[in-house]
């Protein structure tokens, strides 16, 4: 790394949140592939339950035709393929879900649940799959020469996010503007209504991915667990071991076997690392 490089990106680091900010990789590499193996019956988990919600684009969602699609899905798909299990996918609306799960209506949940929330208090969760960090996303002729810390236009931001309080925090020479989603936040920045997005770099690739010609992502990465959260994570009822053992066993060797890099490269062919 060029050492004037580093300096803008420390400068930048101290901006957003000192040891939580990482330079941008190409894949995220969350379950280490050379963790100890866990020991696992494979009999004990004949069948796998999944819960998921049908409203967390691109991760868990009903498409056009009302089919559940999303990384979320495919991620599941592949555990139970891995384990040889029987698999079934049932979305619930994310106000009854974790009751759902709770009552037995299923023996895991991929859905984005928090898991330093107080879902805590009531579930088990598996490893950490994937961590959603911020990123900043202009125009595509703006994107070479971005620095956050000379930026004085105007910053889309969703209303009420852990991004647009750390944007209101930070960047006090630049003027917030809010929109309901990232989504319409994104397309202020596509219509030169708004300099640039910051918020969640997820949503923005899937966003990028469908709008290539106009924008692209500007400076680096942001990780921050306390903001942010720790991470996606499969949930299951306290105290059921064995399917959260089981999950962690399938998420080591699709780590292992590159097939979790496959599938976030089909859903996010523009890498928000």
């Amino acid at each position: 790394m060029m050492p004037a490089f580093r300096a803008v990106l420390f400068a930048a680091c101290i901006l957003f949140g000192g040891a939580g900010c990482a330079v941008a990789q190409n894949l995220p590499v969350h379950v280490d592939p050379g963790a100890r193996d866990d020991m696992i019956d494979p009999i004990a988990v004949p069948a796998l339950r999944f819960l998921t919600t049908p409203d967390f684009p691109p991760f868990n969602y009903a498409d056009a035709a009302g089919r559940l699609a999303g990384f979320n899905v495919d991620l599941a798909d592949a555990i139970c393929a891995r384990l040889e299990a029987r698999c079934t996918i049932q979305a619930w609306p994310w106000n009854r879900v974790q009751d759902a799960l709770a009552d037995n209506q299923g023996d895991a949940l991929i859905a984005g649940l928090d898991i330093d929330g107080s879902a805590a208090e009531r579930f088990d969760f598996s490893r950490i799959y994937l961590q959603l960090p911020a990123r900043f996303v202009t125009q595509k002729p703006v994107a070479p020469g971005f620095d956050p810390l000379s930026l004085t236009g105007t910053v889309a931001v969703r209303e009420g996010s852990a991004h647009a309080e750390l944007a209101q925090r930070t960047l006090g020479r630049a003027e917030i503007v809010f929109y309901g989603s990232e989504f319409e936040a994104l397309d202020a920045v596509a219509a030169g209504e708004a300099d640039a997005f910051f918020g969640d770099a997820a949503r923005a690739s899937f966003w990028l991915n469908e709008n290539p010609d106009c924008c692209g992502f500007a400076g680096e990465a942001y990780f921050r667990p306390d903001l942010f959260g720790a991470g996606l994570a499969v949930a299951v009822p306290a105290g059921l071991d064995n399917v959260r053992v089981a999950i962690n066993w399938a998420l080591t060797r699709l780590q292992r076997e590159g097939r979790i890099d496959e599938i976030y490269l089909r859903w996010f062919p523009v890498s928000f690392y």
